[in-house]
């Protein structure tokens, strides 16, 4: 039978390589050759994983989870410091959307919604997505993922401009750094190099502009406005050089979260979105992350200025406690789609699951308990404390060059000069330390590329796991400053 790399050292001895202090590593040893983590070696493939290191080190197993902390299978428990991914906005444990998925199940298991089916929970949701629109809109489609959602609003830009009488006008604009998802749309609209090395993206028509990131794009002396002003400056040249009856939609994330959570300059969507009017460019605002009070309000849009033709989102719209995404269009947009489809006989796409009953219920309670808990005057009120303790404890580290971050949203960039804003060297992989550091001081964390670490935990947070989860960051930085002293690890030569 064929065995995994890892096993050349024993499946134990491969699982527990993650943890630190030894004695804690010699107390979670997987009991069996046939463990959780054994099994998971020999037969997964997993999404964003160094496949080959995986096959040695394995697989940290989560067997389950309440409110803001999930336990691994040896029962050590962690504060979840991003929600999973950016996601499970209310916690892990949440029984009223356990029970809006088993009575959905009870009453329609499934159904679509091709040809004009439908069925109560599409048409709620969709109905509540209007109702709380930053911007007016006229109809939601539903997909599955972030990635589904932006994969079709590419689509509708498209089939938008055939149907008004523009066949030439179809580039899409990414921004460097951006993360829009995997599909390979969704990909040539990312901006990060390892979404697209090796997997012959980005696609043809996809172009990229300037990142908004002031930490490392400002000019000495520069201030935000005027960084500001040089990033719409660029944007407008390039589309010129691509010749604006060719150049269709730009696509933005309020906050960029994936690409390092970089928060756009003062008076930066102000200045790119007066350049997009002039030359006809739809904006599509990518909410999948900032959506849903994340930022202190409904939508990322409304804290930063942006007045979008189009949204996408997910991941909080279910608080993702199933899969579901939804695309908002305004009535500019819906006519074009309405006439084209008519011309046609059909619009023709779609998902099996679009709309699906069981998530789309389970959406409609999320949003339901968000107006009912006022999940906004929570985030408004402990959102400043994440905020003023991400400074307090981190700006004057050694490690660490910049704090960033607004509402319940932030990060920490580890930099190996501060005066500089030199990074380390990405071979040090000085950010995947700091994950494994604050596994082992009881949280999870995500790091970014840059070295950043991000923070975005479930919105029922309180100020005291805060406090806490920010007491385990602090330990893992320290500890991992004696290493990098220790070992005299290099900056990007």
């Amino acid at each position: 039978m064929f065995k995994p790399a890892g096993f050349r050292r024993g499946p134990e001895r491969a699982y527990i390589a993650r943890f630190r202090p030894l004695p804690e590593r010699l107390a979670m040893i997987p009991p069996r050759a046939n463990s959780a983590a054994a099994r998971d070696i020999a037969n997964l493939l997993h999404p964003y994983t160094d496949l080959l290191t995986h096959q040695e080190v394995g697989p940290l197993v989560i067997s389950r989870g309440e409110g803001v902390r999930v336990w691994d299978e040896n029962g050590r428990g962690y504060i979840e410091s991003v929600a999973g991914l950016w996601c499970a906005s209310l916690g892990f444990s949440n029984e009223r959307l356990v029970e809006a998925a088993a009575a959905q199940l009870r009453k329609l298991p499934f159904y679509h919604g091709f040809t004009a089916k439908s069925h109560a929970p599409m048409i709620d949701l969709a109905e509540m997505l209007i109702e709380r629109a930053p911007v007016p809109m006229s109809r939601v489609f539903f997909a599955n993922s972030g990635s589904e959602a932006n994969d079709s609003a590419i689509k509708m830009v498209w089939y938008f401009n055939n149907a008004i009488g523009r066949p030439k006008k179809k580039k899409i604009i990414g921004r460097i750094k951006a993360y829009h998802g995997i599909t390979i749309g969704a990909a040539s609209l990312t901006g990060l190099p390892a979404n697209h090395r090796s997997f012959d993206v980005p696609l043809p028509g996809f172009i990229h502009t300037v990142c908004p990131d002031f930490y490392h794009g400002g000019a000495p002396g520069e201030t935000e406005e005027q960084f500001a002003s040089r990033c719409a400056e660029a944007l407008e040249k390039l589309i010129l050089e691509q010749d604006p009856d060719t150049v269709a939609a730009l696509w933005a994330e309020p906050i960029m979260g994936a690409g390092g959570v970089i928060l756009p300059p003062r008076t930066y969507f102000e200045k790119i979105q007066a350049v997009l009017r002039k030359y006809d460019v739809l904006l599509v605002a990518d909410e999948v992350i900032c959506g849903f009070w994340r930022t202190g309000n409904y939508w990322g849009s409304q804290t930063f200025g942006v007045e979008p033709d189009i949204i996408t989102c997910a991941k909080a719209l279910s608080a993702s406690y199933l899969p579901i995404s939804a695309v908002l269009v305004n009535d500019r947009i819906f006519q074009g789609l309405a006439e084209e489809s008519h011309t046609i006989g059909t619009f023709g796409h779609g998902f099996t699951y679009s709309g699906h009953p069981v998530p789309a219920a389970v959406a409609v309670e999320t949003l339901k308990i968000y107006d009912e808990l006022d999940i906004g005057a929570h985030v408004r009120a402990v959102g400043p404390h994440l905020q003023a303790e991400l400074r307090r404890r981190f700006t004057g580290h050694e490690l660490v060059g910049d704090v960033r971050g607004t509402g319940l949203i932030g990060a920490i960039e580890l930099v190996a000069d501060k005066e500089s804003r030199t990074n380390f060297d990405p071979k040090a992989k000085i950010g995947g330390r700091l994950t494994r550091l604050c596994e082992a001081n009881g949280l999870i964390g995500r790091s970014l590329p840059g070295d950043v670490l991000a923070f975005s935990p479930p919105l029922i947070i309180t100020a005291a796991e805060i406090d806490e989860m920010l007491d385990g960051v602090g330990r893992a930085l320290d500890e991992l400053a004696v290493q990098v002293r220790q070992e005299k690890i290099a900056v990007v030569a």
